[in-house]
């Protein structure tokens, strides 16, 4: 793969788990905010969605640390970095 996909595929795996950390933190809003109406099982399932997403989050960052370290690497990596 050439420099430039790598790049591409980098920004769209960090843009992929910032919206996947703000959806977990929505869904984890929801489990810590008091309410009349909630039963244990809305509950139960707020609180997996949001270790889901944020477990999917992570593994994404990662991803995307994975692809920077190939662009460090290399010598045209190095530069489009260095441009954006």
């Amino acid at each position: 793969m050439n420099a430039k996909h790598i790049y591409e595929k980098m920004v769209d795996y960090k843009q992929f788990a910032t919206v996947l950390l703000a959806v977990g933190a929505f869904f984890y809003l929801g489990t810590i905010i008091p309410s009349a109406t909630k039963v244990m099982t809305d509950i139960y399932i707020a609180t997996g969605a949001s270790v889901g997403f944020l477990a999917v989050s992570i593994l994404f960052f990662s991803f995307a640390k994975k692809y920077r370290n190939q662009l460090i690497e290399s010598e045209e990596g190095q530069e489009l970095l260095m441009k954006k």
